[in-house]
């Protein structure tokens, strides 16, 4: 392994050939008899100074003058500084300007001297280590970006590729079930309708996770009041409110917030049919919002069975599906991943809560 290199500097050549003695069988040990000579010396020797040791009084240049010298292009090296003054302006000085390790005082004694400066270089070291791994990190940073941007684009990429042969499947088998068909075949033709529609709406909902984390979601944000939630639904979520004897109870304040109109009525689309899906069976689904000081806050809640905690730290995340919380569902967890995204991109963000009632989910948006 090879040694650190210390320099030492001293007006007087006795005191200098006294510091090589005592460190050279561990250290790399350089002299100088005077600030401007010890500027030379780092000059022409550009490898790492480990440590600077100096005698504070020496003419022409300071021990504190010539340490402030080094700091621009020794920024790592430690220093320690020697005099046989002991007043309190010369170490504040140091402290300041010189940026010191420690400040000793002549004569010195040889074992404190040698434990300082083991300790000055235990340091050094550690600061070279901790340099290393953090250039470490921020290549493995890097690459990690990289490959994110690149997941991304293959994302976005497949997405639209997918959509293509989705977009002959579904007007093929539509040109299909207009001619005259048998039973069986009216059958599969469906079957075959249903599942390219939930495969297409699976390619977008991908895609909207992918756009919302890569800042391409295209948001167009307005100032509006949501009075109800309860229009426009899908037909698999009023099958699904038939059939649990489910109806949805509206108490929306009358409070115009900023948000894109379409992406906030797709997260309470969701998150109501998450309540529907989950809840009690003939339990109202309350859609409310109340004012939270310059946020509007919306909330979702019926009767159902609590989240455990360790089920809400991640049914957010994508693709994460809890059996035991599903009821045995199909489906690729993505529901609340989008909820999120398209919170996200509003600058909020979704949370849970369990209640007396159920369970309560609620989000917040900015006022105006």
């Amino acid at each position: 392994m090879a040694k650190h290199t210390i320099l030492c500097v001293d007006d007087e050549i006795d005191n200098v050939d006294a510091l090589e003695r005592l460190f050279r069988k561990k250290y790399s040990v350089l002299k100088a008899t005077s600030g401007k000579e010890a500027l030379q010396v780092l000059d022409q020797n550009p490898g790492p100074i480990a440590l600077i040791i100096t005698d504070q009084r020496m003419p022409e240049m300071t021990g504190v003058e010539f340490l402030e010298k080094t700091l621009n292009s020794h920024p790592e090296t430690i220093r320690i500084l020697l005099t046989g003054y002991t007043d309190l302006e010369s170490v504040i000085m140091a402290v300041n300007k010189g940026q010191i390790f420690r400040y000793l005082t002549k004569p010195w004694d040889p074992v404190d001297l040698s434990n300082t400066v083991e300790h000055a270089i235990e340091r050094y070291a550690l600061g070279q280590e901790l340099k290393q791994k953090n250039a470490e990190l921020a290549k493995a940073l890097e690459e990690l970006k990289s490959l994110d941007v690149a997941k991304s684009n293959f994302m976005i990429l497949i997405n639209h590729e997918l959509k293509t042969p989705l977009t002959s499947i579904l007007s093929f088998s539509s040109l299909l079930a207009e001619s005259n068909l048998n039973d069986e075949d009216k059958l599969m033709v469906n079957r075959i309708t249903k599942s390219a529609e939930r495969l297409k709406s699976l390619v977008e909902d991908v895609l909207l996770i992918v756009r919302a984390e890569t800042n391409q979601l295209k948001i167009d944000m307005q100032s509006t009041a949501f009075e109800r939630f309860d229009e426009g639904l899908s037909k698999d979520l009023l099958d699904l409110l038939s059939k649990k004897h489910q109806k949805i109870v509206n108490k929306l304040e009358p409070i115009h917030v900023k948000a894109d109109v379409r992406l906030i009525k797709q997260v309470v689309m969701r998150l109501i049919h998450n309540a529907a899906k989950f809840g009690d069976d003939g339990s109202d689904i309350h859609v409310e919002s109340l004012r939270n000081g310059s946020q509007l806050r919306f909330v979702v809640h019926n009767k159902g069975p609590h989240l455990p905690s360790s089920v809400i730290d991640k049914i957010t995340k994508p693709f994460y599906i809890d059996e035991d919380v599903m009821h045995h569902s199909t489906g690729m967890g993505l529901g609340l991943t989008i909820c999120q995204s398209i919170l996200k991109s509003h600058h909020s963000t979704l949370q849970f809560k369990n209640t007396d009632q159920g369970v309560m989910v609620f989000f917040e948006l900015p006022v105006g």
